[in-house]
C-alpha cells in the first residue's frame, strides 16, 4: 500500500495581504518539502455543493459567493480574507479530504495526506474565522460516517490552536469522537475540558504555555490514545497543524520536529491496532516557514512508513 498526496495549484491562488501568516509560501514550502518523497500524487478535485453543504448551511455558502471578490482582497474578520482565488482554492481543500477518505476506505491507498489551502478547523457552521472557510476535517469524517456508512470516526487535532470549528461541526454528531489538544490560554480562547460535546464526544487537552513535547507526549500516552482504544474508530481523521513547534511565531508550546514524528508514529500505530491503519490527514496550520516544511515532512515520512 501507499500513501496519497493530494493538492491542486489552485490552493496557491488564495492569496493573503502582504505579512499575513497565513501566506502563499506555507504550500510552496510544504510541497517543496515532499517533493522527493514516494508517493501516490492526486490532482485534488474540487468538493460538490452538496459535500459543502453536508456541514455548513445554503446560506452560509451564499454569504461567501457573494463576499469573493472579482480583485483585490476581502476582508471577512480581523484574520480572514478572501482573493479571487479563494473561493476556488477552499474548494479544492474540502474536495482533498472527500477524495482522500474515498481513496482509503476503497483501500486504494493505505493512508493519505492533504496539502492544501485555506486551512480549515476554525470555520464553525456559519462562520468563517482563523484563515478558515470550510471545515475540512469535519466534512472528511460526515463523509465517511453518511456516505460510507461507518459507524465511528475519530479526528485528531493537535494543532496549536484549538479546533473550535471541528468542535462545532460535530458537537453533536454521536458518531464521531474529537480529540484536540491546544495551548491555553491562546486564541480562539476555546478547548476547556468541560466542552465535551452533546453525547460525550469531544476531548480537549489543553497545554499550557512553555511547556514542551514531553508534557505533549504524557497527554497523549495517559488519555488521548486510551480514548481512541475504547471509542473503536473504523477511521482515523488527522487535523495536521504544525505551529506547537518551538520556532512558531504564533505560540509557545516548543514541540520540535522529533515530537510531530513520535505523535504521527503513534497515531499510525493505533490506527493499524483499531482500523487497518486508515488514516487521512490534512495540513492545518504552521507559521515559520522552515519548521512548517520540516515537521510537515516528517509527518509525511511516518504515514509512509505505516502503509508500506
Amino acid at each position: 500500500m501507499t500513501t496519497a498526496l493530494l493538492t491542486h495549484a489552485d490552493c496557491l491562488s488564495h492569496e493573503t495581504p502582504p505579512g499575513h501568516p497565513e501566506q502563499v509560501a506555507r504550500l510552496e514550502h510544504v510541497l517543496h518539502a515532499l517533493a522527493a518523497l514516494d508517493l501516490h500524487r492526486i490532482t485534488a478535485p474540487m468538493a460538490a455543493e452538496d459535500d459543502i453543504l453536508r456541514i455548513h448551511p445554503a446560506h452560509y455558502l451564499e454569504e461567501l459567493r457573494r463576499k469573493s471578490p472579482k480583485m483585490g482582497q476581502w476582508q471577512l474578520d480581523a484574520d480572514t480574507w478572501m482573493s479571487p482565488g479563494t473561493l476556488d482554492a477552499a474548494f479544492r481543500a474540502a474536495g482533498a479530504m472527500v477524495r482522500a477518505v474515498d481513496l482509503v476506505l476503497g483501500g486504494e491507498v493505505g493512508n493519505a495526506f492533504c496539502a492544501t489551502r485555506p486551512p480549515g478547523h476554525h470555520a464553525e457552521v456559519d462562520t468563517p474565522m482563523g484563515f478558515c472557510l470550510f471545515g475540512n476535517a469535519a466534512l472528511a469524517a460526515k463523509h465517511a460516517l453518511d456516505h460510507h456508512g461507518l459507524k465511528r470516526v475519530a479526528v485528531v487535532d493537535f494543532d496549536v490552536h484549538h479546533g473550535n470549528g471541528t468542535q462545532d461541526l460535530l458537537w453533536a454528531e454521536n458518531r464521531a469522537l474529537l480529540i484536540t489538544s491546544q495551548q491555553m490560554p491562546l486564541w480562539p480562547g476555546t478547548g476547556d475540558p468541560e466542552e465535551d460535546g452533546a453525547y460525550g464526544n469531544i476531548m480537549n487537552l489543553p497545554l499550557r504555555p512553555n511547556s514542551d513535547g514531553a508534557a505533549m507526549r504524557e497527554v497523549y500516552t495517559e488519555l488521548a490514545f486510551p480514548r481512541l482504544r475504547a471509542f473503536k474508530p473504523e477511521l482515523i481523521i488527522v487535523s495536521a497543524g504544525f505551529d506547537a513547534h518551538e520556532d512558531d511565531p504564533l505560540a509557545q508550546l516548543n514541540w520540535t520536529t522529533e515530537d510531530f514524528r513520535w505523535l504521527t508514529a503513534e497515531l499510525c500505530a493505533v490506527a493499524q491496532e483499531l482500523c487497518q491503519g486508515r488514516i487521512v490527514s490534512t495540513l492545518e496550520g504552521g507559521y515559520d516557514l522552515n519548521a512548517l516544511a520540516e515537521a510537515a515532512k516528517a509527518h509525511v515520512e511516518e504515514l509512509i512508513k505505516a502503509a508500506t
